[in-house]
């Protein structure tokens, strides 16, 4: 059985922070988190939605470090619609919010926008704060972790092994070398494995045209490429397959659009592997990835490249684009 680990970085946007008054944090929560549209909400209570319709598992990973400007409150308003929908809350960063907290961060003198950016005992810093901040909110102690933007390095996961926090997933095959990730783990890396003290859990990519690969996240591949993907690691009998997306994918966030080409994929995805014999899905807490030990040179080898699908999903992306926008 392949297990499909639908992942949400579930986040408040620094880019779109406008001050400390409770009208801006509202303003965020409902353009990141909500996702309020003017056609219905398409952010978390929509996904969450979702998943009860389909009896899909899924793994929110949500970034506390926003309680340094709004409080807890503002990390208890994202988690307990998670938690009320039986689903798994783990362990997110977005270091970019210690520049906004200024003296009241929790390193005031340092700024940073990947946790990356800071050595090993900063970052158990950061980490433990996280953690214990998720905690303070309502969540279970994470056992899983995603660095905003992937951006980790080896120290990051020495870190998480000195807390106790078991798995992570910022290493993305399809990303190497061109994003913020430097995990020194290669393209090659793409099932779980143990690798600094944690279980290293990668993001499922598929191969292109030009033979790279391409990450798997919502806003990066159409229905068709996630589909073939997860049927492909399930004939290969593997035994993790990780699908990313944000909390605000489906919309517009500046015009608060919803985005009815991604809405319709995300739904599709869902409908999909409800379906899908050999496959379920599950989170970090209930089903925790299985691994193969230390790193071997054992790979799997991606969805193999496809004209047709890869046509049709630049078609796609075109008219997402014109009518919508970036999310």
């Amino acid at each position: 059985m392949t297990t499909a680990y639908i992942t949400i970085d579930t986040e408040y946007s620094s880019g779109l922070f406008k001050g400390r008054d409770a009208h801006s944090r509202l303003d965020n929560f409902s353009r990141s988190i909500g996702c309020v549209t003017p056609d219905g909400p398409a952010g978390i209570t929509h996904q969450l939605s979702l998943f009860k319709k389909y009896g899909l598992r899924a793994v929110f990973f949500v970034d506390p470090m926003p309680a340094m400007v709004w409080g807890i409150g503002a990390i208890e308003d994202v988690i307990w619609p998670i938690l009320e929908a039986g689903q798994d809350v783990q362990l997110h960063i977005h270091t970019e919010w210690l520049e906004l907290a200024g003296a009241d961060a929790i390193l005031p003198s340092r700024t940073g926008n990947n946790i990356k950016d800071f050595g090993f005992d900063e970052q158990c810093q950061l980490l433990e704060y996280a953690r214990d901040t998720l905690v303070a909110a309502g969540a279970p102690k994470p056992a899983a972790f995603r660095a905003g933007n992937y951006g980790a390095n080896d120290d990051t996961l020495r870190a998480l092994a000195e807390l106790g926090i078991r798995y992570d997933s910022s290493h993305a095959p399809g990303l190497v070398g061109a994003g913020a990730c430097e995990i020194a783990l290669g393209a090659e890396d793409r099932a779980p494995l143990l690798y600094e003290g944690v279980v290293e859990v990668p993001i499922g990519c598929i191969g292109t045209i030009n033979g790279g690969l391409r990450h798997a996240q919502i806003t990066a591949l159409s229905l068709d490429e996630m589909s073939a993907a997860i049927e492909h690691a399930s004939e290969l009998d593997e035994t993790a397959f990780v699908l990313v997306t944000h909390s605000f994918e489906l919309i517009n966030r500046t015009s608060l659009a919803m985005n009815r080409v991604v809405r319709s994929r995300f739904e599709g995805l869902c409908e999909a592997l409800a379906q899908m014999p050999g496959v379920d899905t599950g989170d970090f807490s209930t089903s925790p990835p299985l691994h193969f030990g230390p790193r071997t040179q054992r790979a799997p080898e991606p969805l193999p490249a496809d004209v047709l699908r890869t046509g049709r999903r630049l078609a796609e992306q075109f008219i997402s684009n014109r009518l919508y926008g970036a999310v």
